[in-house]
């Protein structure tokens, strides 16, 4: 048996392929599966779950939904971790998918390794601009107002930060996006040096070892899903970096 972790899928009517792709994988690859992580960036924008309910923008929801729920039904236990994109799913939405919401980070154990997760934007202190706007996001009276607005109006919102953040990525560079060596460090320190950092966010996959305080640590980063897609494949013997082909 095995647990697959993914991260960045940034589902979007824009991109069917892509969400075809991933409800055949599921079909095909994680009905046998223990477990299934899901590290943020499920979906491109999420506004609200009461966008499920809306006419025009929810139908495209509804076959994700529904082959999540049935993964459940066959007892895959399905978590999911927010990230930049997706912060704004809530109970609602994982009582619909048969999903447990995870804080990040979180701490599991396979076998004899301990593997920390995270979505992975919060290790990425060079982009100050962008750990303002986070912690401003993430706070429990922002979202409060947020959710408070027509529904039209998030939408606005979540379009033009999404102009924001390509345009910024055009200006400053992908560089201050990547995680920082420090943080990384920190992060680590603070849960005790667990074997295996896992998290995505960057769209840099790849393992990265490093000792810290005389610990060997392995950092090991997912992939966005694009034509390819990097996940993880975990069991107790090892995690492994799998290359799905997605066209």
């Amino acid at each position: 048996m095995t647990t697959w972790i993914i991260s960045d899928l940034h589902l979007c009517a824009q991109r069917p392929a892509v969400t075809q792709a991933f409800l055949h994988w599921l079909h095909t690859e994680v009905t046998t599966a223990d477990a299934l992580y899901i590290l943020g960036d499920f979906v491109e924008v999420w506004v609200g779950d009461d966008i499920l309910s809306d006419p025009q923008h929810g139908a495209e929801f509804v076959p994700i939904v529904q082959a999540l729920r049935a993964l459940s039904e066959r007892d895959v236990q399905l978590y999911l971790m927010h990230g930049n994109r997706d912060f704004l799913i809530g109970e609602h939405f994982a009582r619909a998918c048969g999903l447990q919401l995870l804080p990040d980070p979180t701490l599991l154990t396979f076998g004899s390794t301990r593997v920390l997760l995270s979505h992975g934007d919060a290790l990425c202190t060079d982009d100050v601009a962008y750990q303002q706007f986070r912690a401003q996001v993430r706070s429990s009276q922002w979202q409060q107002a947020f959710l408070a607005q027509p529904l039209s109006a998030r939408l606005a919102f979540a379009e033009q930060a999404r102009s924001q953040s390509a345009e910024n990525k055009s200006k400053y560079g992908m560089d201050i996006m990547d995680v920082n060596s420090a943080a990384v460090t920190t992060l680590l320190r603070e849960y005790d040096y667990p074997e295996v950092l896992l998290h995505g966010h960057t769209h840099r996959p790849g393992r990265h070892p490093l000792t810290v305080d005389g610990h060997q640590c392995e950092r090991v980063v997912l992939g966005d899903w694009h034509d390819t897609a990097v996940v993880a494949n975990i069991n107790h013997t090892s995690c492994e970096l799998q290359t799905l082909t997605l066209s």
